[in-house]
């Protein structure tokens, strides 16, 4: 399954053991590029009011961030619009890392743990940073030991464990179902190489779609926790 890459051929020192680093820079480079073509034409609003009839990269754009969007606004409400630039970025690299597979030749950068734990770990620096930000450390730190003074030795070893395991279960549970999936594509791609891989490969799509949509889910859960916990203490 991995025997051939389109990078590989770039240098002979691409392996499989590093992949994962250039197909994800690959995948940012690509992004970096759609936007830039997207952007003058988003930033038309008087042009954007009736949408086009043709599929195009705006419409693609407006149609991810009006839905990602909307789903941020039904677990934060009026906060969502200053947590929406790192979620909805988050939710469109996690799906394209996971849908490039879908190409011949390329093979997902999701499928390696690190990949994965780089974006948990952003995810639990950026919400534990706008915890404190937004309760003060004092006030983060105070509901770490939870309501009652005599269980706060206790609470404080919970919380610091619930909130470590976080990152962790995030980055597993993405590379755990990539990399089951991708094997059974590849499997199946190799058995039966007509027409039953293209059924594989539209499972594979919502695959790639499910798992972008879980993380983006609890990313901004976590957010909310952490900068509305004190609110009942203030």
């Amino acid at each position: 399954m991995h025997d051939f890459t389109w990078l590989g051929l770039i240098s002979d020192k691409i392996n499989h053991s590093n992949i994962h680093i250039y197909t994800a820079g690959l995948v940012v480079l690509f992004l970096i590029v759609a936007t830039a073509l997207a952007r003058p034409r988003l930033k038309r609003i008087e042009e954007r009011i009736i949408p086009e009839a043709k599929t195009s990269l705006p419409n693609l754009f407006e149609v991810a961030v009006e839905n990602i969007f909307g789903l941020m606004e039904g677990i934060m409400g009026s906060n969502a619009k200053k947590y929406f630039p790192l979620i909805g970025t988050i939710f469109i690299y996690i799906f394209l890392c996971n849908a490039i597979s879908l190409i011949p030749g390329f093979v997902p950068p999701t499928d390696n743990i690190n990949t994965n734990f780089a974006i948990s770990v952003t995810v639990f620096v950026y919400y534990n940073y706008m915890g404190i930000k937004e309760n003060g450390l004092k006030n983060y730190l105070k509901h770490l030991l939870g309501p009652i003074i005599w269980l706060g030795p206790l609470m404080l070893v919970i919380e610091l464990i619930g909130h470590l395991v976080r990152p962790v279960s995030l980055a597993l549970r993405l590379f755990g179902n990539i990399t089951g999936d991708h094997l059974v594509l590849g499997i199946f791609s190799d058995l039966t190489p007509i027409l039953v891989p293209v059924i594989f490969l539209a499972l594979w799509l919502f695959v790639s779609f499910s798992k972008a949509f879980v993380f983006s889910l609890l990313s901004p859960i976590y957010i909310g926790l952490a900068t509305t916990h004190e609110e009942g203490h203030q």
